[in-house]
């Protein structure tokens, strides 16, 4: 039997941070609007919408900023996206080549508190819609439950993965379509829709949540495309994950703008409940649990796989290994899972007010990484790797590469003047009424720091340089190279 067939013939997944080799590439770029699509029809995405109007903003100016701000972030979304065919690995492997083998541990830390940060809170509310479901209330059973899914699911891998994604586009379609109807059957949406004026503050704060939602998938999206055959156009994944996820988030996130609008203190106690009661019946409100629990399922999924291979990421730059065992692979999605879990736990009596301020804090540290990440890939390497030096740090890329870690460090303390959150205002942002742009001035100063810094220092090959072992991979595009193995 082939390496292709075995591959086709079993659902539990082998490889981790190694490159996929052609043998084993499959799928067509659909797969990645299905994946994106039902990760974000979900009800972390609907309270991220909601939180723009209790952050101040009015219905049209919300859903307007979180539009901008989905577009915005999705852009640099799908160009990480897109690498993962070109390049046949993990994301967060990637970045090795700006940060050198061992120095990109920095941004891989803070990805793998993103990743806690979000399973743990999508946990807390998937918990209470199996309790509910149930018709229980201890949290910790939700939860538990909850999380043995997710392990589950992780564990299987890619493949089942994307299978989930499909049928959450699909259920996640149907729920929140019904649930629409009864918002506009049950409330004056209209009239609440069209109260309020505009205000520059919480605009800005409705662009930066969607934005920041978008840029959070960056350190992992590529995780799911890196099984499509090298020979994939970058273009069509690129817009197969950019609307999967731009026109979901949106979906979800205006719906959260309409629910706020209309369900106010009623929706702020409890997300969950106030769902159910929406759906009008028993039957309709257990439904409605189920959508949720699927949806949740989906992208938390995502997150304990792209934990995983981010802890592996990080200990292995410290050790030059490249191949993981399936035990040890099952090990550290369960002890990242376990994690997670005892995080939800703790923050389940205040989830609202720990997520806002998560995801406002996760922009600061990931809009500087995605823009080295993105700079270097498209105009400085010019999408050219040396593969096998990823995994040694004797070779081209080295240890440390302070160019990335300076130009990094620099893209997060310029941000901190500009910073408006619960913990911390910086001056400028006070001076501003609490408008908070600290973003936009870590993509202006990035930028140009590193790309014309990595322009004369960075050592990137003349072409693509692939494992020995690797079998030859198509051309991908006319100016690229084929490799023969």
């Amino acid at each position: 039997m082939t390496a292709s067939s075995r591959a086709e013939a079993s659902l539990l997944e082998r490889r981790t941070i190694d490159m996929v080799p052609a043998s084993e590439r499959h799928g067509t770029p659909r797969s990645q609007f299905t994946l994106w699509f039902g990760a974000n029809m979900q009800i972390t995405a609907v309270v991220t919408g909601a939180l723009a109007v209790i952050l101040g903003a009015s219905g049209p100016s919300a859903v307007l900023g979180i539009a901008i701000g989905n577009v915005i972030g999705g852009v640099f979304m799908a160009l990480h996206a897109a690498q993962g065919p070109r390049l046949g690995l993990p994301q967060m492997i990637s970045s090795r080549v700006q940060f050198g083998v061992r120095g990109a541990a920095l941004p891989l830390l803070l990805v793998i508190l993103m990743y806690l940060g979000f399973a743990s809170t999508g946990a807390v509310l998937a918990g209470q819609a199996i309790d509910a479901m149930l018709g229980i209330d201890v949290p910790a059973v939700g939860i538990l439950i909850f999380g043995v899914l997710t392990a589950v699911v992780a564990i299987f891998g890619y493949r089942v993965i994307h299978v989930l994604g499909r049928i959450a586009t699909v259920v996640g379609l149907l729920g929140f379509a019904y649930l629409a109807f009864q918002l506009f059957a049950q409330y004056d949406v209209a009239a609440a829709f069209t109260k309020g004026s505009f205000d520059i503050v919480p605009f800005i704060t409705a662009v930066t949540l969607a934005a920041g939602w978008q840029m959070t998938y960056a350190p992992y999206v590529a995780d799911y495309s890196r099984y499509l055959p090298a020979s994939t156009p970058p273009q069509a994944t690129f817009w197969a994950s950019f609307s999967g996820s731009v026109v979901g988030t949106q979906i979800a996130m205006t719906f959260g703008v309409l629910i706020a609008l209309v369900g106010g203190d009623e929706f702020l106690g409890n997300q969950v409940g106030f769902l159910g009661t929406l759906a009008n019946g028993a039957v309709p409100a257990v439904l409605t649990y189920l959508v949720i629990v699927v949806g949740k399922l989906t992208v938390n999924c995502l997150n304990a796989y792209g934990g995983f291979m981010t802890v592996l990421t990080t200990v292995t730059g410290f050790n030059d290994t490249r191949r993981i065992s399936q035990r040890t692979r099952s090990l550290v999605i369960l002890a990242f899972v376990g994690v997670s879990l005892v995080i939800a736990l703790a923050a389940s009596a205040d989830f609202l007010h720990f997520f806002k301020n998560f995801v406002l804090l996760l922009l600061a540290v990931f809009i500087p990484w995605s823009v080295v990440n993105l700079t270097d890939y498209y105009l400085i390497s010019k999408e050219r790797v040396d593969i096998p030096a990823l995994y040694d740090a004797r070779k081209r890329y080295g240890s440390v590469n302070m160019v990335a870690v300076v130009s990094y460090l620099v893209g997060v303390l310029v941000q901190i003047p500009f910073l408006s959150q619960t913990l911390y205002t910086g001056p400028i942002a006070a001076a501003m009424g609490g408008l908070d742009i600290s973003w936009a001035v870590s993509l202006v100063v990035t930028f140009p720091l590193y790309y014309f810094w990595a322009r004369r220092t960075q050592n990137f090959p003349q072409e693509m340089i692939y494992p020995e072992a690797t079998t030859a991979n198509p051309v991908i595009s006319s100016d690229a190279v084929e490799v023969e193995a």
